[in-house]
C-alpha cells in the first residue's frame, strides 16, 4: 500500500481547495486530520472541497462545512429500551451488522472469546449490505497500492470456500469489459499492466468474433473486450445473513434495536459502551457502522475522518432474462479513467435475475433510498449493451448507499487516539468482495488487544459448517417430494412468484437469529421479492410470523419497531385479520 506523502501547508492546501471546488474554508489541524469549516454554498461544492483537500499528506479529512438547508445528521433514537446488556463485559463488541461485522464475528468466534455485535436495525443487512448487486468484484477496477485493491483481490479469493461451507450459492460468470470504439482497443495494454500490479486472478483479450460468440445478444457496436473470470455473484443478504448465524451458533451474541449512544473513556482508552439497552463493558471495540462510522468515531474521541455518502440506484430485470446473457457485461465511457466509480453494467445474479446499474450520486442522508425518474432513465445506457433487454422487462428499482471517505480508500486501522478502538469505515464497493479479508485484518487487531489481559486461544468444537433453508423450487423432483413427504409445510407455496413454501418461511423464523418482521423473512427466503412485490403472499407471511411467534397479526411489522402492517388496528387493540393455528 503506498506512502503517505508529506503533508501540504495549509495556505497551498486552501489554493488547491479554491481552484478545485471554488470555495476558501477555514482550515485547521486536529490529530493529524485536516478540518474545513465554513459554509458551502451546494451539497457539491462541499463534497469537491473534501475531494481536494484529500491524499495531501494528513490522516484524514474532516469536512465540517455546513450547507444551507441541509441539516447534520444524527443518530436516530431508538424505540427499544430496556437494560438486557447492563453490567456486562465482552471482550469484543462488534459495532455494526452489516457484511463487514458479521464476517468479524464468524472470525473471532473461532477463539474463546465473549463477542456481541451491535446492530442498531432489527435485523442484519439492513442498508449498504442488502442495497448492493451482490457482485465479488475480481479487483481490477481498484486504484493499485490501495487498501482497495489489497482487500478485494484477498476477499474475492476467500469468498467460495465460505460460501461452500455456509451452504451459500457462488457463481463466476467472469467480468467482461466491452470495448465501445476501436481506440479503446489500444488501452488494453494499460489495463493488462493495472491487472497484473493488483494480482487479479485472470484477465484476457477478447476479439470482437469472440465477443460475439460467448454472448450473442451482444450489441453491434462493440470492438472486443477484456475479459476478467475470477468476478463472481451471490446473494449479499443472504451472506450477512449466513455469516451471522454460524457466529451466533458458535456462541456470539447479537444484539438487535441497540443503539451505541456514547463512551466512557479513561486514560485513552474505551471503558463502557453506553446504548439504549444498557451500558456495559468491553476489552476491544470494533467500528464497522456503515455510514454512521464517523459519527462513532466521533463518540469514541477518534473523529480523524468524515463520510459523504453516495446513492446508487439499480433496476431489477424479470428472472426470464437469465437465459439472454452468460457473463457480467459493462461498457465504460473512456474506461471511467477519472471516475470515481466503475461506471456500471449489467449484473447477471445467483437467482437468474439481471440487475442494471448503479448510478453514481454523490447526495446527503445516510439512508435515504429515494430514487427518481432521472436515475431510472440514467440506467437505460447500460440496456443497450444486450439488445434482448428492455424497460419494459424490469419489475422493480431500488438504491443504496455507500460510505465513502474522501481519501476515496477502505479504512481498517486500530485507532491511534484510543488504545482499545479499531475502525473499518469508508467500506464502499468492492466492499462487499472485500469483506472476508477485512474481517481477517480487523480480528487479527482485536485479538491483540484482547492478548493484553487474557490469554487468546483456539475454541475446540467450533463448526464452520451449516446447511442452509432448503429451497423447494431448485430441489429436483425426487427430492421436494422427499422433503414434502417428510415436512408437509414445504408443499404449501405461499410466495408464486418465487416459489417460496410455508415450510421455507416456518424454517427461517425458527433459525438461530431473531426474525420477526415481514422483511427479515423476505431477506432468509426472497417471499415477496418477485413481479407482484408481495401483493399476494404478505397477508399469509404475517399469518405465518403471527403463528410461531404467538402474537396478534397486528402487532407483525414490515421492518420492526414502528413499522406495524395493520397501524390502527394495533392501536386499537384489535386483530382484525384471522390467525392461522397449527404448526406443520
Amino acid at each position: 500500500m503506498k506512502h503517505q506523502p508529506r503533508a501540504t501547508n495549509l495556505d497551498s492546501l486552501r489554493a488547491r481547495i479554491f481552484r478545485r471546488s471554488g470555495l476558501a474554508p477555514e482550515l485547521a489541524l486536529r490529530s493529524g486530520s485536516i478540518v474545513l469549516a465554513g459554509r458551502a454554498a451546494s451539497w457539491d461544492q462541499k463534497v469537491a472541497a473534501g475531494w481536494a483537500a484529500a491524499a495531501q499528506g494528513y490522516r484524514g479529512v474532516v469536512n465540517r462545512l455546513s450547507v444551507d438547508g441541509i441539516a447534520e445528521e444524527r443518530l436516530p433514537p431508538s424505540t427499544v429500551h430496556d437494560r438486557s446488556l447492563a453490567g456486562r463485559f465482552f471482550d469484543v463488541a462488534i459495532i455494526g451488522g452489516g457484511v463487514v461485522g458479521c464476517a468479524l464475528a464468524r472470525e473471532l468466534s473461532k477463539h474463546q472469546l465473549s463477542v456481541v455485535i451491535l446492530e442498531k436495525d432489527y435485523d442484519v443487512a439492513v442498508h449498504t449490505s442488502s442495497r448492493n448487486d451482490g457482485m465479488i468484484h475480481d479487483g481490477f477496477a481498484a486504484k493499485p497500492g490501495t487498501k482497495k485493491a489489497h482487500y478485494n483481490v484477498r476477499g474475492n479469493r476467500l469468498w467460495e470456500p465460505i460460501c461452500r461451507d455456509l451452504g451459500l450459492d457462488f457463481h463466476r460468470p467472469g467480468s467482461l469489459i466491452v470495448f465501445r470504439s476501436a481506440f479503446s482497443r489500444l488501452v488494453y495494454p494499460i489495463m493488462a499492466a493495472r491487472a497484473r500490479d493488483n494480482q487479479v486472478d485472470g484477465w484476457e483479450y477478447w476479439s470482437p468474433a469472440r465477443v460475439r460468440a460467448e454472448e450473442p445478444n451482444i450489441c453491434s457496436d462493440q470492438h472486443g473486450g477484456f475479459f476478467l473470470p475470477s468476478a463472481a455473484v451471490l446473494s449479499p443478504y443472504k451472506a450477512t445473513v449466513a455469516l451471522a448465524e454460524n457466529a451466533v451458533r458458535n456462541g456470539v451474541e447479537l444484539a438487535l434495536n441497540c443503539c451505541v449512544e456514547g463512551f466512557g473513556l479513561e486514560a485513552g482508552h474505551i471503558a463502557t459502551l453506553r446504548t439504549n439497552r444498557g451500558e456495559f463493558r468491553a476489552g476491544a471495540v470494533v467500528n464497522a457502522a456503515g455510514n454512521w462510522a464517523d459519527v462513532v468515531a466521533e463518540l469514541a474521541g477518534d473523529g480523524f475522518f468524515s463520510l459523504h455518502q453516495r446513492r446508487g440506484s439499480e433496476l431489477i430485470l424479470d428472472s426470464n432474462t437469465a437465459a439472454t446473457q452468460r457473463h457480467i457485461l459493462g461498457m465504460p465511457s473512456l474506461l471511467q479513467v477519472k471516475s470515481k466509480t466503475k461506471g456500471g453494467g449489467l449484473v447477471t445474479t445467483v437467482e437468474g435475475n439481471i440487475l442494471v446499474g448503479p448510478t453514481a450520486r454523490e447526495s446527503p442522508g445516510r439512508e435515504d433510498y429515494a430514487t427518481s425518474a432521472d436515475e431510472i432513465h440514467e440506467l437505460e445506457k447500460h440496456l443497450r449493451i444486450n439488445r434482448r433487454l428492455s424497460l419494459s422487462q424490469v419489475i422493480t428499482y431500488f438504491s443504496g448507499v455507500r460510505p465513502c471517505s474522501y481519501d476515496e480508500d477502505f479504512i481498517v486501522e486500530r485507532s491511534v487516539a484510543v488504545a482499545n478502538l479499531i475502525h473499518a469505515a469508508g467500506i464502499q464497493s468492492p466492499g462487499l468482495a472485500s469483506a472476508p479479508a477485512i474481517a481477517e485484518d480487523l480480528a487479527a487487531m482485536a485479538l491483540a488487544v484482547v492478548a493484553g489481559y487474557k490469554e487468546v486461544i483456539p475454541k475446540a468444537g467450533w463448526e464452520g459448517r451449516q446447511r442452509g433453508i432448503p429451497e423447494l423450487k431448485r430441489l429436483p423432483r425426487p427430492e421436494r417430494a422427499a422433503l414434502i413427504a417428510a415436512h408437509p409445510a414445504y408443499g404449501r407455496i405461499v410466495c408464486r412468484c418465487e416459489e417460496v413454501s410455508e415450510g421455507e418461511i416456518r424454517d427461517a423464523l425458527r433459525g438461530p437469529l431473531p426474525v420477526d418482521s415481514v422483511d427479515a423473512v423476505k431477506r432468509r427466503t426472497r417471499a415477496g421479492m418477485g413481479r407482484c412485490h408481495g401483493g399476494f403472499c404478505t397477508p399469509r407471511v404475517m399469518q405465518i410470523i403471527a403463528d410461531e411467534k404467538q402474537v396478534a397479526m397486528t402487532a407483525v411489522t414490515r421492518k420492526g419497531p414502528g413499522s406495524e402492517l395493520c397501524p390502527l388496528a394495533s392501536k386499537a387493540g384489535r386483530d382484525t385479520l384471522p390467525r392461522q393455528g397449527g404448526r406443520p
